[in-house]
């Protein structure tokens, strides 16, 4: 079970929040590193967010409709293929770590040994590591593949909160049971976050309110000016 206890706030709250989710995501967010091996991670700085899931889950489309920007994040023309941690400084605030996908068949040895590798390696020890955001496509059925992440995710002991994507393809009472499937299995993993996010690349479903929560693990802003 989750050791979780989703926090409560007021409607104001929410929408301060989502406010400061905007007001940070609509900053500078440029790539700035790129490691495949450990020894290779840039020093840590600011936290850092980083974002998994399968081939194919969406990954680079909700990446670049958080930040506005259409082709931050590019997806491989094959995917499984791209194999390094991708990091993105955002304002100098967070970071944001686009790590490689998988469970995608040609490759999936492959994968399947970068995740217990560099990947465990990196969830395990990385200090600024605040949260891994654990992309589920809404359309299809739970892989192996990912109950697997999850248990990695559980015995490197961080955080991950369960976001779906591609809801827009979903009618409202067929991702609701879907929403209800994938927090059962989160309450069976004691670093899932509680709630399940839903989301849309293609129509903007659950950006502001994901912006939202990852802005609340950023480093507070220090030159905020005031506009008369």
């Amino acid at each position: 079970m989750s050791d979780f206890v989703a926090p409560q706030s007021s409607p104001e709250e929410d929408e301060r929040l989502r406010e400061a989710g905007r007001l940070l995501f609509a900053g500078p967010c440029n790539f700035f590193f790129g490691a495949q091996k450990l020894d290779q991670l840039p020093v840590p700085a600011a936290p850092e967010i980083a974002f998994a899931g399968r081939s194919n889950v969406g990954k680079s489309s909700l990446i670049n409709a958080l930040t506005g920007r259409k082709a931050l994040a590019r997806a491989s023309s094959e995917p499984g293929r791209t194999k390094q941690l991708n990091f993105f400084d955002l304002g100098g605030r967070l970071t944001l770590v686009d790590m490689p996908g998988y469970g995608y068949a040609k490759t999936a040895k492959d994968v399947k040994e970068d995740w217990q590798g560099m990947m465990f390696a990196y969830l395990r020890g990385r200090p600024t590591l605040r949260r891994v955001i654990l992309l589920l496509d809404a359309r299809i059925e739970i892989k192996t593949s990912d109950h697997e992440i999850m248990t990695l995710l559980d015995r490197a002991a961080v955080t991950f909160e369960i976001v779906l994507t591609k809801c827009d393809a979903l009618r409202p009472g067929s991702l609701e049971v879907k929403r209800a499937q994938v927090a059962d299995l989160a309450r069976q993993h004691p670093a899932a976050y509680p709630e399940i996010l839903l989301t849309s690349s293609e129509n903007g479903l659950g950006v502001p309110e994901l912006r939202a929560s990852l802005a609340s693990l950023a480093l507070p802003q220090t030159d905020e000016l005031i506009l008369s």
